[in-house]
């Protein structure tokens, strides 16, 4: 079977409700689809129009091709009668019979009979009047109900990727006086093992923050990326975990010879092996990061190619927004991280500690530069993607 390559955008209530993380994990834990690109968006009076109708072509009934055109202008619109910031999250997602998995069997349909092992089940809402008509309806996401209207909608979302979308930094209103600021967050390779609610759940963790979601991003860091971003631990790792090689040289002494080594001797062996070790553990994190071995590519090119491991990066904004994700990450060492924390809750090791978010709005400008989530004028993975995906004129 052909894979089809199908969306979903996280309607802005969703959003504004802290609603995003959950419908995450219903998306990658109830479908076997790849989450494949992802990308802000605040779609302009142009888009919303087109995309309406789109609805009207659709076959459903009218009474919900009304309901859900009513609420699109009530709620995309980037001047709406509620108010509210008109941000939407798309997400890309691909495998075999993508349309119909998601629109039926994890997103559910948009009617009144709303269960919750859907999406719309546990996260939207409807009150219908006994004469039929809606009072009040929330799909929680929106998405294509067949292929047909799927390509004319993806269609829509390459063409004004750049125009609506991207990095939303001035989209959120702050009060007078305040200093929002800009912070990275990487939601880590071993969180996308598996087709679980999982990278869903630490979204939900740092919703507790009271931050705003400003851009997202699936990508696959390079090796060249990888050194340049983890660049600053390269020769940290050398005094840092000078420690460690002394201890494992004296269980390795204690464990071989009969007698003992002297702590001076250790200490001297240990300054002859610190650099070879910070090396190992350095390559260590670019292989964990980006699927390669950096030690077996030289060449320059082909460490400028993506690896082969998924991550999500995701820029939040609001005030004090660097201290408050580092305090809701926790500790490096997930060990050591307090309860309730990212690290606690989802790292497994060192290395393997889920999430990474940037310590300083110095550091999270260097990072954003570097995976490309600094200015919208960057390539547009997701209007690639779609744009690729409709020449290849993929049967419907």
């Amino acid at each position: 079977m052909v894979d089809e390559l199908a969306y979903v955008l996280i309607t802005p209530y969703s959003l504004l409700k802290s609603r995003t993380g959950g419908i995450i994990g219903r998306l990658l834990s109830l479908s076997d689809l790849d989450l494949v690109g992802a990308r802000m968006y605040a779609p302009g009076d142009e888009f919303i129009d087109k995309y309406c109708a789109t609805i009207e072509e659709q076959d459903i009934k009218p009474k919900w091709k009304t309901a859900l055109i009513n609420y699109i202008n009530d709620h995309f619109r980037r001047v709406n009668r509620f108010g509210i910031s008109n941000r939407t999250i798309l997400l890309l997602f691909k495998g075999p019979d993508a349309v119909k998995k998601l629109s039926q069997d994890v997103i559910g349909h948009v009617s009144s009979q709303l269960k919750g092992d859907t999406v719309r089940g546990t996260f939207g809402d409807f009150i219908e009047h006994e004469n039929g008509t809606i009072e009040y309806f929330e799909p929680a996401v929106l998405t294509a109900t067949d292929s047909t209207t799927n390509n004319k909608q993806l269609a829509l979302l390459a063409e004004y990727a750049r125009s609506d979308g991207g990095i939303l930094d001035n989209i959120i209103k702050f009060p007078e006086g305040s200093r929002p600021e800009i912070t990275l967050v990487i939601l880590k390779p071993d969180n996308f093992k598996k087709h679980s609610a999982r990278p869903g759940n630490i979204i939900d963790v740092f919703s507790r923050g009271g931050l705003y979601i400003v851009a997202a991003k699936i990508f696959f860091m390079s090796i060249a990326e990888a050194e340049e971003f983890y660049g600053p631990v390269r020769e940290m790792f050398v005094e840092k975990l000078k420690p460690f090689v002394a201890k494992k040289l004296r269980e390795a002494f204690e464990s071989t010879f009969s007698f003992t080594v002297q702590e001076g001797t250790v200490q001297r062996i240990a300054d002859e092996l610190k650099k070879l070790n910070a090396e190992t553990e350095f390559n260590a994190i670019v292989r964990y990061m980006t699927g390669l071995d950096p030690s077996r590519v030289t060449n320059p090119i082909e460490k400028k190619k993506p690896g082969t491991e998924i991550s999500l990066a995701l820029l939040y904004q609001g005030v004090d927004a660097v201290q408050k994700i580092r305090n809701i990450l926790g500790a490096t060492d997930p060990q050591k991280a307090a309860d309730a924390t990212v690290r606690s809750i989802y790292g497994r090791g060192l290395m393997e500690n889920a999430a990474h978010a940037s310590d300083s709005i110095k550091s999270a400008e260097r990072e954003r530069k570097i995976i490309g989530l600094w200015s919208n004028k960057e390539p547009c993975e997701v209007k690639e993607i779609i744009e690729k995906y409709l020449e290849a004129g993929v049967p419907v």
